[in-house]
């Protein structure tokens, strides 16, 4: 298998397998605490495995390396509680289609902090996502009368869109660093923040094996596939096989878990993941230069 190939499937799995996580998140029957906690302890032991086995530790002994990755730590885990917390209010389908919003955040931040360049088409395509959550805000009213909680799930997806946002651009300054070892650093942090106040363990065994699935597969195996296939990978193929992830979670929200979008939620999901595409794939309204690719995964 030539080097493009391998690349295209270790992403193709890393993506299938994030579109899965909300449903192991609900269907463990835990706290999201609990699930945060045990995802970064199983998260821990599965990447340090695999840094020592590739030799990578050494850069732990790097101070710069230890302390924007903690930075990065403490804002994926808020990330991680905020998402997981939006899944149970507003669905995992409209969580994740706002959590897809963090590459525009990220380029407002960019703008802001490294005096990036903010066209006309970036901002058209901004202006389009915010639309599409205008929508799926407005489907409280027009449609379900689904309460408070669906839009604390709503906040709570922006929010965790926001902070993932963050990371990255910690992340940013750390290029040359293994992203293997800033992923082991944030969960080790995930650990210290959460262990005091979530240090039950599942109550289950079938909580077990669902937050032992997410630390292992979907935060240490997943991690590993994805930066393994970025390096392999031209970015326009990474950016377009990223959007398998939203794809997979709204067919688990609807064949697992039998939820079923309103025709306005639809809409807002679809000009949401339009603007995206606009954005990573460098779209214009006029000619100019495309844009760099931009991709994730929880």
């Amino acid at each position: 298998m030539d080097t493009q190939r391998l690349g295209t499937l270790e992403m193709s799995v890393a993506m299938t397998a994030s579109g899965t996580i909300g449903w192991f998140v609900l269907s463990s029957g835990e706290s999201v605490l609990r699930v945060v906690l045990w995802r970064c302890i199983f998260g821990a032991l599965t990447l340090f495995l695999a840094c020592a086995a590739m030799g990578l530790l050494h850069h732990l002994r790097n101070k710069r390396v230890l302390l924007l990755g903690s930075l990065g730590g403490v804002t994926i885990v808020i990330n991680w509680l905020l998402l997981f917390s939006a899944y149970s209010r507003s669905s995992i389908s409209i969580a994740t289609a706002i959590y897809n919003t963090y590459p525009f955040m990220l380029f407002v931040l960019g703008a802001i902090f490294f005096a990036e360049k903010m066209t006309a088409s970036k901002l058209l395509w901004l202006i389009a996502a915010f639309a599409g959550v205008l929508l799926i805000v407005m489907a409280d009213t027009k449609v379900g009368g689904f309460g408070s909680q669906y839009l604390s799930g709503v906040a709570m997806a922006l929010g965790a869109a926001f902070c993932y946002a963050v990371c990255t651009v910690l992340i940013k300054k750390l290029s040359g660093t293994p992203p293997h070892i800033i992923a082991l650093i944030q969960v080790v942090v995930g650990i210290v923040l959460m262990g005091p106040i979530a240090h039950a363990a599942p109550s289950t065994t079938k909580g077990w094996g669902m937050v032992a699935t997410i630390g292992i597969v979907h935060t240490g195996l997943v991690y590993i596939l994805l930066y393994g296939a970025i390096q392999k990978l031209p970015t326009h193929l990474t950016a377009a096989l990223s959007f398998i992830y939203p794809a997979v979670a709204i067919l688990v929200d609807l064949i697992a878990l039998g939820r079923r979008l309103y025709l306005i939620q639809i809409a807002g999901a679809g000009i949401i993941f339009l603007a995206v595409a606009g954005m990573t794939f460098g779209w214009s309204f006029k000619r100019s230069e495309p844009q760099p690719a931009l991709s994730g995964c929880d």
